[in-house]
């Protein structure tokens, strides 16, 4: 090396990360062709953590502090490069910072569908999503398993690989749990569970530690949910004679606002009455005819409301007095 190269050489003799953007685990220090001055301060700060490389091999390792580089407190680089204890000249090595921030809010999901096989349903396609966060907390496994000696490595280049470990892990406990879809809401706190103590070992195997992890959503995809949504709908509906009663006096009001004229009011006559005769047979039980065993008495509740809605046609003129009459002794005669 001729005297010009050495004045060229630049020295460092200040090393620090500060930071300055959100999402970075791992930082290569630029030393390009600088050496690193004997004595030279090494800032850590809190949250972080820096390991000195030396030609592909780790020599020290850093916790925060302010740290004076020399060969006390160099012990492993010294030996890797055979300096005495008098040894005062530069030196090249890779000084790497790690993040240990935690990093919020990561989202997990499901990019299609899981495919399970329901206790209530039979087979049923899932949908899943979540958030996560994990810190940094074994820089010498993450330097070996992950990042290496990469100049900068984000969060953002994991993610991919830790949601598809997620989605694998979370099939496999639904698949276990044997809790039904219906009952999965009830049981979302105990699943996120789950799914955490699973995962912590993984995100362990690459230096990280699981802080926390939520299944916020469990839904079906839309042409399911239609289909749930129907099932729901006649489950509230229970019996269907009592649904058809209340589907005929929901069409009353449109029957008795369409009525027109000497020939609409007959017409809606007519229609009424044909309307409270569906009313009548949808409360009357069906006959035994001693195939089936006997219907239950229809409740005292029931032919109230019936005998309500059939005096409003009363009211509006679709019924007659009379007929009213009539069909309130039919109704009346089943409580006997």
């Amino acid at each position: 090396m001729g005297i010009f190269d050495f004045v060229k050489k630049q020295f460092v003799d200040v090393i620090q990360w500060t930071e300055d953007s959100d999402g970075v685990l791992a930082y290569r220090y630029p030393m390009m062709d600088m050496e690193i001055q004997y004595g030279a301060r090494l800032t850590v700060r809190d949250s972080q953590s820096a390991l000195f490389i030396d030609e592909g091999i780790i020599a020290d390792s850093f916790n925060p502090g302010l740290h004076t580089l020399n060969t006390q407190n160099l012990p492993l680089l010294t030996n890797l490069k055979h300096w005495d204890k008098l040894f005062e000249s530069p030196f090249k090595s890779d000084v790497i910072f790690f993040s240990k921030r935690l990093q919020l809010d990561r989202k997990w999901g499901t990019s299609n569908p899981i495919t399970l096989r329901d206790p209530e349903f039979g087979m049923v396609r899932l949908r899943a999503f979540g958030i996560y966060s994990y810190h940094l907390s074994d820089t010498t496994l993450f330097y070996k398993e992950v990042c290496g000696t990469r100049e900068v490595y984000k969060v953002d280049e994991l993610d991919g690989q830790l949601r598809h470990l997620m989605i694998a892990e979370l099939t496999q406990l639904f698949a276990n749990s044997q809790v039904p879809f219906i009952d999965m809401a009830a049981n979302q706190s105990k699943l996120s569970d789950s799914l955490r103590t699973h995962m912590a070992p993984i995100f362990a195997r690459y230096g990280l530690m699981l802080d926390n992890l939520a299944l916020e959503n469990i839904s079906l995809p839309e042409d399911l949910q239609a289909v749930l949504d129907k099932r729901i709908g006649m489950n509230m509906v229970g019996d269907l004679n009592r649904y058809t009663q209340y589907q005929v006096a929901d069409a009353i009001p449109m029957a008795a606002q369409n009525e027109g004229g000497v020939a609409g009011a007959g017409a809606g006559l007519g229609a009424g009455f044909a309307i409270a005769q569906n009313m009548a047979q949808a409360m009357t039980p069906p006959a035994n005819n001693g195939l089936n065993p006997p219907a239950s008495a229809i409740s005292h509740d029931d032919i109230i409301a019936t005998l309500e809605k059939l005096h409003g046609l009363v009211t509006k003129g679709v019924l007659t007095q009379a007929e009213f009459d009539a069909k309130k002794a039919e109704l009346l005669s089943q409580l006997k």
